[in-house]
């Protein structure tokens, strides 16, 4: 008889403890969802040559950032894509995960480091190392973000 009364108690406490998990669980993606709600969004277009950048920034409420890009440079695929980052200063570093041309299914990574000025941005030179599979710029390297290609442009958001 004990050991039924045991078996029930030890399934019980089992039973309660595996629906707190789920209630935590619940909580716990309800605040990841609400810091990923949208607070604002700008837009910025880079001109050089024939080559025409758009970028559209969304800034989260827990302070990161999401939003997309669009590379249209002359000599290559269109790129389009999304970035995702955030500030680190006046310095918004992002992980541009973009497909390249028609082909849907490769999907390429790339690490990118905007410099805020004003109301401009500015897409910096950094070197890139690779290990492992992942590209990221070089800690120990400095940006450079005054002999560039691509200034960004406040601009207005289209509509879809």
């Amino acid at each position: 008889m004990k050991k039924i009364v045991l078996s029930c108690m030890l399934l019980s406490f089992v039973g309660l403890q595996s629906c707190k998990n789920e209630e935590k669980q619940k909580a716990e993606a309800a605040a990841k969802a609400e810091g990923e709600k949208v607070v604002s969004t700008e837009c910025y277009k880079a001109i050089y040559e024939n080559d025409t950048l758009d970028l559209k920034l969304n800034t989260l409420k827990n302070g990161k950032i999401g939003g997309e890009m669009i590379m249209k440079v002359e000599s290559s695929p269109l790129k389009k894509g999304e970035i995702a980052g955030e500030f680190h200063g006046d310095t918004l570093f992002v992980d541009y995960t973009f497909v390249d041309g028609t082909n849907n299914n490769a999907k390429f990574k790339n690490p990118m480091a905007f410099l805020k000025r004003d109301k401009k941005l500015i897409l910096g030179n950094g070197t890139m190392q690779t290990t492992m599979g992942v590209t990221y710029l070089v800690k120990d390297k400095p940006i450079d973000f005054e002999r560039v290609k691509y200034k960004f442009e406040s601009a207005e958001c289209a509509t879809k």
